[in-house]
């Protein structure tokens, strides 16, 4: 239950994003639905090979190309599923960013157990 719950606020955090930065347009929730869920099955798949073989790239940078693999893996996502597009290589990185910033603050609010 609680990763479908997970699952439903990720599409609607996609949502805010293309409503916040007119570089990303999502088309409808049942698109969000599906890019969230191909996000995150990109993310806990690819993301880890990619972060792997990118390693001395990453170490040089001081660990700031991790969000190019971000907007890469982004904006991939947003050319695999229709309903969900990506305006090119800046708005993936601005539109990871946001998503990340906004997944990040709606778990910690929403799926954090209080003692």
């Amino acid at each position: 239950m609680m990763l479908l719950a997970r699952w439903i606020v990720n599409a609607a955090a996609l949502l805010l994003v293309a409503y916040l930065y007119p570089g990303v347009a999502v088309t409808s929730f049942f698109a969000a639905l599906i890019a969230a869920l191909v996000l995150g099955l990109v993310n806990a798949v690819v993301r880890p090979i990619l972060v792997l073989l990118t390693l001395p790239v990453t170490i040089l940078t001081l660990g700031l190309f991790i969000f190019v693999i971000n907007a890469l893996l982004f904006w991939f996502v947003a050319n695999v599923v229709q309903g969900f597009a990506v305006s090119g290589f800046v708005a993936a990185l601005v539109g990871s960013i946001l998503y990340s910033v906004i997944t990040m603050i709606t778990s910690w609010l929403l799926f954090t157990k209080s003692k």
